[in-house]
């Protein structure tokens, strides 16, 4: 279920790399890479931007601003879009700097309630 709803987002999303799913103790849940080809280690940038989302997390907790629900990072070559899907768990889609990171962020809110459920 998970693989087939990140294949969606990144295959229906101009300029898609990737997807994944992770828990915020760094363990991935799942993975779609479009082509074998991928510039990135997906796992490893879900890794390592799980250390930055808690901070962004508990820093918008600490601010008294809501919770935290998207964060994206443009890099030279990348862009990593993430979506909070609970407390435990969030979603990323990479794509090309050509991309369309409007698409992605559309499919990403109106897949995470599905993920959530799956995840429950």
């Amino acid at each position: 279920m998970f693989k087939e709803i990140l294949q969606e987002v990144v295959d229906n999303t101009d300029g898609g790399v990737a997807g994944l799913i992770m828990g915020f103790d760094g363990i991935a849940v799942d993975q779609y890479v479009s082509t074998e080809q991928s510039p990135v280690d997906v796992a490893t940038v879900g890794m390592e931007f799980s250390v930055i989302l808690k901070g962004i997390r508990d820093a918008a907790q600490l601010l008294d601003s809501g919770s935290a629900e998207e964060v994206s990072i443009k890099s030279e070559r990348l862009t990593t879009l993430i979506r909070l899907i609970n407390d435990e768990y969030f979603v990323a889609v990479t794509i090309k700097p050509s991309g369309n990171l409007g698409k992605a962020r559309f499919l990403l809110r109106t897949r995470t309630p599905r993920l959530l459920n799956s995840l429950s």
